[in-house]
């Protein structure tokens, strides 16, 4: 079957379905139809493309952001917002659209009187096609050392047919106004440097040759073989295909447009259909190079493309994005401020839980991952690799307490990495298996999630804090090649002598407290080590995190056919394993 044959079959099965009434009138699907713009393009490059270099970004946070919220920003917090993005790094931001609002035409001379543009930074403003409101434009700009006049107007079918009544030629003679107006007031301004950007609103929903037809007109205007800086930028006003069709649009416009060589193309994507990353990302594969779009995603209806996204994206993949992202958590903050917005807790890279893991095969695969890491720092060479955790979150500023948490879907591995993070404790994989049950317990009898401070609590409760059996003063002697132990225990207040013999300090203690319990006991796992200094409790700290103890033992005993385990910790490795003995007894009758 041909590729054209399978195209039949599923157009033909389209149409069978939209014969068929739909099962709720109130939701025709019928209503709708496929996507009518896409151009004729069989020998696409884009799609065997990788990104390989960050493209020019233009933030728009301060334009299309601020008009989409329910409260503008106040002068006050388009200042503060314009101040985070340029130490983020942004070179080209649209601070508004200051012809429309006398608070925007006031912004932009405060920006400019009170000398807050970096001399590396250029302003972009917004401009319909009018002649006051572009002269206003220029006037709000007076004195600025460069700027981004960027004017336009609708180019759909849709908006030519139904909103404004007018033909291709009519829509084209207001983009060719418009473009005469900034190339005429220009010259009036001769000290700033101008920038002229054009776009051809609903370029999504435009015709694509019509849409190159009118910026192609646009350049013999402006002239930017003749050294006039021009940016096209090709808006996704509204998505209305798939990412792949949109790279398309951009592919062709680009084959064709007659000024290609001396113009950037911009492409500024909206979310409508949840991929205007995606439509950014591969219309950059198809030739762009240049992003506009908002931190966070904020913008009109289901936002702008999320540039914080599309550059963590490229850092992701070894691409230096250009733009500092290192301190997430303040960026964040500001930016909610200033849009009084919330941050949705899965929100890429920066959500509350995006690092979290509280799945317990996740949780195992991250210990093991960042536990092989350090073990084989040569081997990996620093190169993040770590399962379920596409960036190391340091990197942006966030800590590790927030990768593992504990719930009842969570397991030993999860549990485990938070002790060992936490508090220094490294347990042996039988060990993590006996305490995850005693948490399973606990987080279902809460039926919430975890904190720290209640696991350690029940760590603490289950294997450390226990009185019942408590060892006293105890010797050991090597005597003929045997070891003997002559010690006491504090049996639930009564004070008992034990003496046992065996091979080491341990046997010989489980000889002797067998014995006096009457039972068969064998250790069938052991594991020690010392508690890291970071650990340590330096005599002026009084964090729980940490302890005083220089070693802790891990210890498995098979008491009478059952299977124990118990932990003890103190600053002689001896008496940790002792203690640790105990603390498995103790675990018979909890």
């Amino acid at each position: 079957m041909t590729t054209n044959d399978t195209v039949n079959k599923t157009t033909d099965a389209i149409n069978d379905k939209q014969r068929k009434p739909p099962k709720n009138t109130a939701f025709d699907y019928r209503k709708y139809q496929p996507f009518a713009f896409a151009p004729k393009l069989t020998d696409r490059t884009w799609a065997d493309k990788q990104l390989t270099k960050a493209p020019i970004w233009a933030s728009v946070d301060l334009r299309d952001g601020n008009q989409a919220l329910i409260d503008p920003m106040t002068i006050e917090q388009k200042l503060k917002f314009f101040k985070l993005l340029v130490d983020v790094g942004f070179k080209e931001i649209e601070i508004g659209f200051p012809s429309a609002a006398q608070v925007e035409y006031d912004f932009t001379r405060k920006l400019i009187e009170e000398g807050h543009v970096p001399d590396d930074v250029t302003l972009q403003v917004l401009v319909q096609a009018r002649e006051h409101l572009i002269r206003r434009t220029f006037e709000s700009l007076q004195g600025a050392k460069r700027a981004i006049v960027h004017v336009y107007n609708s180019t759909s079918k849709v908006q030519r047919d139904k909103v404004y009544q007018k033909s291709e030629q009519e829509i084209k003679d207001i983009a060719l106004f418009g473009a005469t107006m900034l190339k005429d007031l220009a010259k009036e301004y001769p000290d700033t440097e101008w920038i002229f950007e054009y776009s051809p609103e609903s370029f999504s929903q435009t015709e694509t040759d019509f849409a190159i037809d009118v910026c192609d007109a646009v350049c013999e205007i402006w002239q930017p073989e003749q050294g006039q800086q021009v940016i096209l930028n090709l808006p996704g006003t509204v998505e209305a295909s798939t990412p792949n069709v949109f790279a398309d649009q951009v592919e062709y416009f680009c084959r064709h447009l007659k000024h290609r060589e001396h113009v950037t193309i911009s492409l500024h994507t909206h979310n409508d259909r949840g991929t205007a990353v995606a439509a950014s990302e591969l219309g950059l594969m198809a030739g762009a190079d240049r992003i506009e779009g908002t931190l966070l995603g904020n913008g009109e209806r289901t936002g702008n493309m999320d540039i914080l996204v599309m550059a963590m994206n490229l850092y992701s993949q070894g691409v230096d994005p250009e733009l500092d992202f290192s301190n997430i958590s303040e960026i964040v903050q500001v930016v909610s401020e200033c849009n009084q917005l919330p941050v949705h807790p899965r929100h890429p890279y920066v959500g509350e839980l995006v690092f979290t893991a509280f799945s317990g095969s996740h949780q195992d695969a991250i210990k093991k991952s960042l536990d092989y890491n350090e073990q084989h720092l040569e081997q990996t060479q620093g190169i993040w690799d770590v399962a379920y955790l596409p960036i190391d979150p340091a990197h942006i500023g966030r800590g590790y307490q927030d990768v593992v948490r504990i719930n009842s879907q969570s397991g030993k591995g999860g549990v485990a990495y938070i002790l060992q993070r936490e508090f220094g404790f490294n347990l042996p994989r039988w060990m993590q298996i006996d305490f995850s049950k005693v948490v399973q317990i606990e987080a279902e009898k809460q039926a919430r999630e975890l904190q720290i401070d209640e696991i350690l609590s029940a760590f603490k409760c289950t294997y450390l804090h226990q009185e019942r059996l408590r060892l006293l003063d105890y010797s050991v002697s090597n005597k003929g090649g045997d070891v003997h132990f002559v010690g006491q225990v504090d049996i639930n207040g009564t004070v008992v002598d034990i003496q046992g013999t065996g091979n080491g300090p341990l046997s010989s203690f489980i000889d002797g407290i067998g014995t006096h319990f009457s039972k068969a006991i064998h250790v069938t796992n052991y594991s020690e080590h010392a508690i890291s200094q970071n650990h340590l409790d330096d005599g002026n700290n009084s964090d729980e995190n940490k302890t005083n103890a220089d070693a802790v033992a891990y210890i498995q005993l098979s008491i009478d056919g059952q299977i124990y385990s118990g932990i003890g910790t103190c600053t002689s490795t001896v008496s940790a394993m002792l203690k640790g003995a105990l603390s498995a007894l103790t675990q018979i009758t909890q």
